[in-house]
């Protein structure tokens, strides 16, 4: 569904992503896991087109995307939850959900979807976004990214900062939305446990390119974690 072919990237003179090659197959959920500054948020920021690459090539389902404008990229079925959420603090719940419809309205049926993965945030549909927890504010991006349905969702760092049991709820979400309607998803993730949780398959980035990849049920464990730790 996603491939990224030799990609470099740069910010100004520091050479980011090193030729990177990835692939996402349609109906996984694959991790990207890797030490702080590797160039993970990178990699995402790239194919949502918020980063422009020096070199190299983005597909999304058979088509190249590598420098189509960032607003156009939601379109083509790719929602999109950032690292710190980046919600509106003085929109509403639903009204931060709708920011994201790019095509006509939304259906009953889509919002009661959303709310039965979400239950707190209808009972918060008119309270404002800034004033949710931090474990609120990260189901609300997410309900953003998935109010249009995307082919495949991207989450950065989606359990960073908030409590076990909301946590527990993101993990639980992810793996819905795969299993339930298929949705292909890329998620970076600092926290291995959850990675191991939902992934079917988890690869390492270090200096800007994959060093280790693998289907969960081939995990070398005990290799992964040596990249992992400082």
């Amino acid at each position: 569904m996603l491939e990224l072919r030799e990609l470099e990237v740069y910010y100004d003179k520091s050479y980011i992503l090193q030729g990177l090659f990835l692939r996402v197959r349609p109906g996984e959920i694959l991790s990207i896991l890797g030490r702080n500054g590797v160039g993970k948020t990178t990699i995402l920021r790239t194919i949502m087109g918020l980063v422009r690459p020096r070199s190299g090539t983005i597909i999304f389902d058979g088509r190249e995307i590598t420098r189509l404008a960032a607003y156009k990229i939601p379109r083509l079925g790719i929602g999109y939850v950032p690292q710190g959420r980046r919600i509106f603090p003085r929109l509403t719940t639903m009204e931060n959900i709708m920011t994201a419809v790019v095509k006509g309205s939304v259906s009953q049926k889509s919002l009661e979807e959303i709310f039965g993965y979400f239950p707190r945030l209808e009972e918060r549909r008119q309270q404002p976004g800034g004033t949710l927890s931090g474990g609120e504010q990260q189901m609300l991006a997410m309900a953003r990214a998935m109010i249009s349905e995307p082919k495949m969702l991207i989450l950065d760092e989606p359990t960073e900062g908030i409590m076990p049991l909301l946590v527990q709820t993101i993990r639980q979400t992810i793996t819905k939305l795969n299993r339930e309607k298929g949705t292909t998803i890329l998620l970076v993730e600092q926290n291995l446990d959850t990675a191991l949780a939902v992934s079917h398959r988890l690869c390492v980035v270090e200096k800007g390119v994959v060093k280790y990849s693998d289907a969960l049920e081939d995990l070398d464990k005990n290799k992964l974690v040596s990249y992992l730790v400082v």
